[in-house]
Parts: structure tokens; C-alpha cells; sequence
């Protein structure tokens, strides 16, 4: 029974410990929102300034995983070169080291449930209390009290008077095997936990409650680091090349760090006991911080200069496949183990949604061909491409769809919500204008196989009409960002007056000349591309008109 008791004891405290941190990483991220998108401009080929946007990413979302599945998403998205990722990725390292520094101070100095309880109080409140809109802060704030009750309770479950798990000692008899077995054993934790700031976490109090010793707890903290590419590796899972080798280039850091710090360990703890006053004994829990930040900080110097070697020595190992298809459209949702960031996830989407209507764009450079007087040319040049496209819009609706479900089900704001929603309803209208577009070229193509001559006078009338659809998609594709300014919000409606009132007037004229003995079916494909002309600046102008809403509540 004593064994049961304990087993849900330790799960116990775990679990409030994890859910704690991922309450609080949650709620972080959800209070910066779009600030980890501006963070995105800042990861430039500046490789100081790359690893100081890495680094304070890191310590604000209080995530490595969550700040490494971003820059592999980035990469992967084509928003982040990969040279570009690795100052991020080293970062993003140090950052991750900041948790120990906050669990040495404030988990064993202070009464833990005196300060802990309260704060969750005040927490509940905010995230309760919708007037105030401080929600995610409330979360934030329960989380981090739930992670140091959850720390209290293991420190309780494993107090070296209870005896519970004195037979961990043992592990450190063994001399440099002890060392080995620690790295695995930290690797495995780690791995399994998704978070070395957790793991860390559980090795400061173990050796707090002198469980292990020292040099034991230095182990398990190498091999820490190198469980923590978990993540990276789940994200690049399934990915293009340049973000499986950002995730390489994370699992290579890591893993040379653990190497160099297992040949040097003895030097390495001399270091952490000269930088750390005071003896060991008194202060592990703030050994063991320091141990985990100079590992990071040192390895990050050394491999700094070698950015572009780092990037270069990916390349050559990640090939690029000679023979992926590039007419079949992939979009992976990768699951990180709860490690999702719902900022990553969202720009990429954006992003995909951007090079969708890149497509839809050649689609109408196609079709303004075939009313241009070169309706033979663009049956023989033009259409083929136009159906490659338009099949490859339609995989990309179906790819962007299910992205966008998954997507909704992670942690949001109620912005991003809404966002996803917007997002939904644009990916629709923009397949819908792919379908469009289509058609006018099926129409065009029926015309010249059938020999259906449209007058000169007919196609130059139909000409400023286009251009006004075209136009109006400009301005949409121009702004899926949501830069919208009250001058393009008031072009985007004129433009739709104007192709409104240019469809009823050409519907006119052709229902005339069909009054007048003109071609029935002639005339009837005429209607008949006027419309579908009509319908493409419709589905624009409902594109512009969520954007400019999503633009106007940002503000």
C-alpha cells in the first residue's frame, strides 16, 4: 500500500507540476499574441540578434519546445532561411534556462503555499472576471502557482525522512557509469516530460532532499538537454527539408553540448562551484541553475561564428529529393506532445493562405490572356497550366481546411479564434475564385473549339471590365496581412460598385443583341463570362470585407 501511496503521490505532484507549466507557458503566450509575430521581424541574418530574439522569446513563453516548434514552423513555412533559425535555435537554449533560476529562488526559500495559494486566488479571478480582459494573465498566473504547489508536493513525497526513494543513492557508487546512467536517465525523462525545465525542475528537488548527489544531479541535467529536441524533431516530422534540418541543427547543439560536457565534466563542476558562492551543499538548487545556463551560454558562443558552417554541414546531410512532386500540395499539422504555439501555427497558415492566392493570380494572367485577342494561344499555351492550377488550389483548400481544424482545437485568444474563422472563410472564397477563373477558361477554350466568334467591339468592352476584377483582387492579395488603410477599404468598395454596374450593363447589351437576331449560343456564353467575371469580384470584395473587419478590431 505504502508503494500504491506513493506512486500516486509522485504522479500527483507531476501532474500539477506539468499542467502548471503549461498553464502558465499557455497563458504567456496568449498575452503576447501578435508580439511573437513582431518578434519574427527581429530574426534577421544578424546572427547576436537571432540568438538575443531566441533568448527572449524563450524566457518570456517560458518554453524552448514552444519557441523551437515556432522557428521550425518558420522554416518550414519559408518565413525564416535556415541560416537564419540557428542563431534563433541557440537562443532559444539559453532562454529555456531561466525556469531552473525561478524554481531555485522562489521554490525552496520561501513557504511555497503561503504565496502559491493566494496567487492562484488572484489568478481565478482575472481569468473569471471577462470585464477586466485580463484572462490570459489570470491563466499565467494559475499556472505558475499550480507549478510550485505541484514542486511542494514532490518535495514532500521524496523528503529523505520518508525513505520513499533513498534507493536512488545508490545510482551514484558507481563512479564515471554513474555519469552515463544520469545522462540517460535525464534524456529519457526529458523525452517522455517534453520539457527539460521540468526535469530540471524534479532534479533540483531531488538533490534539495539530498536524494542524489552533486555530480548525480549534473548528469541528469546533460541529459536533459539533449531530451529536450523532442519536440523540434515531432514538429519537422513530415516537413519540407529546410525545417527537418533546423530541427537537426537543434539535436546536433544539444547533443555536442552533453558530449563536451561528459570528456570535461570534472572541470565543468569546478566552473559551476567558482561562479556559484557558498558551498555546495547549501546552495545545489542554485548549482544546478548555473550548470544549466553556463552549458547553454558557453556552447552557444563557441558555435555562434559557425552559423553558416552549421546551416551548410544540414544541407549535406538533408538532401533535397530529386523527385518530390511538386504538383501535390502537403501540409502536415505536426503534434509536439502539448507543445503547440499557437502563434507559430497561425503564421504559417497566413502564409499559406498568402502563396494560395499567388496561384489564383497566375490563374487570371492566364485568363487575361484569352481575352486578349489570343484566345488560340491560350488554348494551346495557357490552359493547361490554368487546370494544373486550379487542381492544385482545390488540394490546398482541402490541406488548409484540416490545418485550420486543428488549428481551433489549440489554446486561443479570442482574437485567433476569430482569426481562424476569417482564415476558414478566406480559403473558400479564394478556391471558389480558382473555379472561376476555370471556368472563363473552359468557356474561352469551348468558344475556339467550337468556332464562336466574339466581335472585337464585344471583347474590348469586356476588357476594363476584367481589369476592374483583377484589380480588386490586387487589393486583397496585397493585404492579406490585414494592412488595411481607409483609402484601400474605400477603393475595395468603389471597385465593387463599378463591376456591378458594368455586369448589368453588358448583361444588357447582350440580352439586346439576342433581341436583335444575334447567335443564341454566342451571346449566352457571353452572359455567361460576364457573370463568372461578376462572381470572382464578388468573392474578392467579401475577402476585403473580413479583412478590413479582422483590421479594424486589431485596433
Amino acid at each position: 500500500m505504502s508503494f500504491v501511496k506513493l506512486v500516486f503521490q509522485l504522479g500527483g505532484s507531476l501532474g500539477f507540476l506539468l499542467f502548471g507549466m503549461k498553464l502558465m507557458s499557455e497563458g504567456i503566450q496568449k498575452s503576447a499574441g501578435n508580439s511573437l509575430k513582431k518578434a519574427l521581424g527581429l530574426m534577421t541574418s544578424n546572427r547576436f540578434l537571432a540568438l538575443i530574439t531566441g533568448m527572449m522569446i524563450t524566457m518570456i513563453i517560458q518554453s524552448s519546445g514552444a519557441t523551437t516548434v515556432m522557428v521550425v514552423t518558420f522554416v518550414n513555412a519559408g518565413l525564416l532561411t535556415l541560416q537564419q533559425s540557428v542563431g534563433v535555435i541557440f537562443g532559444a537554449n539559453i532562454g529555456t534556462t531561466i525556469t531552473a533560476w525561478i524554481v531555485s529562488f522562489f521554490g525552496f526559500n520561501f513557504s511555497i503555499s503561503s504565496f502559491a495559494i493566494p496567487i492562484f486566488g488572484i489568478g481565478f479571478l482575472l481569468y473569471t472576471m471577462k470585464k477586466l480582459r485580463q484572462e490570459n494573465l489570470g491563466e499565467a498566473l494559475m499556472g505558475f502557482s499550480m507549478l510550485f504547489l505541484g514542486l511542494d508536493m514532490l518535495s514532500g513525497a521524496i523528503a529523505p525522512d520518508s525513505g520513499n526513494l533513498n534507493f536512488i543513492s545508490a545510482l551514484d557508487d558507481w563512479g564515471f557509469v554513474s555519469i552515463i546512467i544520469g545522462v540517460v536517465i535525464g534524456l529519457l525523462i526529458t523525452a517522455l516530460l517534453h520539457s527539460s525545465s521540468a526535469a530540471t525542475a524534479i532534479v533540483i528537488t531531488l538533490a534539495y532532499n539530498k536524494l542524489i548527489s552533486w555530480e548525480f544531479s549534473a548528469s541528469l541535467v546533460i541529459g536533459s538537454e539533449v531530451g529536450s529536441t523532442i519536440d523540434a524533431v515531432l514538429a519537422a516530422w513530415g516537413s519540407k527539408e529546410n525545417a527537418k534540418r533546423a530541427a537537426f541543427i537543434h539535436v546536433t547543439f544539444n547533443a555536442v553540448m552533453a558530449f563536451f560536457a561528459i570528456i570535461f565534466f570534472v572541470p565543468l563542476l569546478q566552473l559551476v562551484d567558482f561562479v556559484v558562492p557558498g558551498p555546495v551543499a547549501q546552495n545545489i538548487s542554485f548549482h544546478i541553475a548555473a550548470l544549466h545556463t553556463l552549458l547553454k551560454t558557453i556552447t552557444a558562443i563557441v558555435f555562434l561564428p559557425f552559423t553558416k558552417q552549421f546551416a551548410a554541414i544540414s544541407e549535406k546531410i538533408i538532401k533535397t529529393k530529386a523527385t518530390e512532386q511538386q504538383n501535390v500540395y502537403t501540409l502536415e499539422f505536426s503534434e509536439t506532445g502539448g507543445r503547440e504555439n499557437a502563434v507559430a501555427y497561425l503564421v504559417r497558415a497566413e502564409k499559406e493562405i498568402f502563396d494560395m492566392a499567388e496561384n489564383v493570380a497566375q490563374m487570371f494572367r492566364c485568363v487575361q490572356v484569352g481575352f486578349s485577342g489570343n484566345s488560340d494561344t491560350f488554348v494551346k499555351e495557357y490552359f493547361d497550366l490554368l487546370t494544373q492550377k486550379e487542381d492544385y488550389v482545390d488540394q490546398m483548400e482541402e490541406g488548409l481546411t484540416s490545418y485550420l481544424v486543428s488549428c481551433s482545437k489549440l489554446p486561443l485568444t479570442e482574437k485567433q479564434t476569430a482569426d481562424v474563422t476569417r482564415m476558414m472563410q478566406i480559403v473558400e472564397d479564394i478556391e471558389s475564385m480558382s473555379d472561376e477563373c476555370y471556368s472563363i477558361g473552359v468557356m474561352i477554350k469551348k468558344s475556339v473549339d467550337k468556332n464562336m466568334q466574339f466581335s472585337k467591339e464585344d471583347l474590348e468592352k469586356l476588357q476594363p471590365y476584367l481589369s476592374l476584377a483583377g484589380k480588386a483582387f490586387d487589393i486583397v492579395h496585397a493585404n492579406l496581412d490585414e494592412s488595411w488603410t481607409a483609402e484601400e477599404i474605400a477603393t475595395a468598395e468603389e471597385i465593387e460598385t463599378q463591376i456591378d454596374a458594368q455586369h448589368k450593363a453588358l448583361k444588357k447589351l447582350a440580352r439586346k443583341r439576342l433581341e436583335s437576331g444575334a447567335e443564341v449560343k454566342t451571346e449566352l456564353m457571353y452572359i455567361d463570362l460576364v457573370r463568372q467575371i461578376e462572381k470572382f469580384g464578388d468573392h474578392a470584395y467579401r475577402i476585403s470585407s473580413a479583412m478590413e473587419q479582422a483590421a479594424r478590431h486589431s485596433t
